[in-house]
């Protein structure tokens, strides 16, 4: 291995630490108590460095988004995957999502509440997040009904998810009626072929 190429391979090292840690720290006490300073103390390098691989907080909440849109398209296909037939499916990645959204609170605000940078339903938005997207399509897509295309009914139902995650967190909506909110929404919303 090459000089150079090992230099690759520590900065890559430490920017991974520098994300993880910021996540970490963000998960455990929210993302106001992730500074650069404290970063730079709790993965004992100097802020300098830190700088020398991100330009500030944004840039961090960013990556630490992309690491979550990444997680957020696993957790989706997964969740289809582990179901049989496309009611079980749909509602499979819906529940995965949610969940997700409750058990990575300081992740999924990186997502979706903090500016990291993300753009949305943009050419310039990012390959995890337009993943993360593609994910829920693949199975949303498939109850769309005539009429309405597959990745304007994946928005809404997506939009659907993510005002449920947001109210559970800000404890608007009991948490003992989210399974009956879900079945309500796609009962209402999703179109299912003929059996």
């Amino acid at each position: 291995m090459s000089v150079q190429e090992r230099k690759e391979r520590e900065r890559a090292r430490r920017e991974r630490l520098i994300v993880e840690t910021a996540r970490e720290l963000a998960e455990k006490d929210g993302w106001d108590a992730v500074t650069t300073r404290r970063l730079a103390e709790r993965i004992e390098y100097s802020q300098p460095v830190l700088y020398s691989h991100f330009r500030g907080k944004r840039e961090i909440i960013g990556a630490v988004a992309m690491d979550g849109c990444t997680e957020l398209a696993q957790v989706a296909r997964a969740a289809a995957a582990g179901a049989e037939g496309l009611r079980a499916k749909v509602t499979a990645v819906a529940r995965a999502y949610l969940d997700f959204g409750r058990r990575n609170p300081a992740l999924y605000d990186a997502i979706f509440q903090l500016d990291g940078g993300l753009l949305f339903a943009s050419d310039e938005t990012p390959e995890p997040l337009k993943d993360a997207f593609a994910a829920m399509l693949e199975v949303f897509g498939e109850v769309a009904g005539d009429g309405v295309h597959p990745a304007l009914f994946t928005e809404v139902f997506w939009t659907f998810l993510h005002g449920q995650v947001t109210l559970a967190r800000a404890g608007r909506t009991p948490e003992e009626f989210t399974d009956q909110r879900l079945e309500l929404f796609i009962g209402r919303m999703a179109v299912f072929p003929p059996d």
